[in-house]
């Protein structure tokens, strides 16, 4: 077995937003990010709300990717808040989910209850 053939661990991505910080997100801006700092492809996803925002921004040097849901004026006033001008685009994503259904998960069938 030579080195290019042994399996590479994917690098681990830096988690440039807080827990305190997504958690305050919904309350303070009306948006939830899907995706944080992920790669093009991740975020071109159509497993994806369709009213998903892709933005891409520059953090330390570095160009990143979120998947955002919100609405686009919130977005940019969220993320000029945090990173000061760092927005390079803020685009329409690509998924394919009805906005509605995001998260749906269907009732569980209650049991029939027996006669006595």
């Amino acid at each position: 077995m030579t080195a290019t053939a042994e399996l590479k661990k994917p690098e681990k991505k830096m988690s440039i937003w807080t827990k305190e910080d997504k958690d305050n997100l919904k309350s303070k801006y009306g948006t939830e990010i899907l995706v944080e700092n992920g790669s093009y492809e991740d975020v071109t996803t159509t497993h994806a709300p369709s009213d998903a925002y892709i933005i891409r921004y520059t953090y330390e040097d570095k160009d990143c990717f979120d998947l955002t849901r919100g609405t686009k004026i919130k977005l940019f006033d969220m993320y000029w808040d945090k990173f000061k001008g760092g927005i390079k685009s803020i685009e329409y994503g690509k998924g394919s989910i009805k906005p509605n259904l995001w998260g749906y998960q269907s009732p569980k069938p209650s049991k029939k209850k027996r006669k006595t």
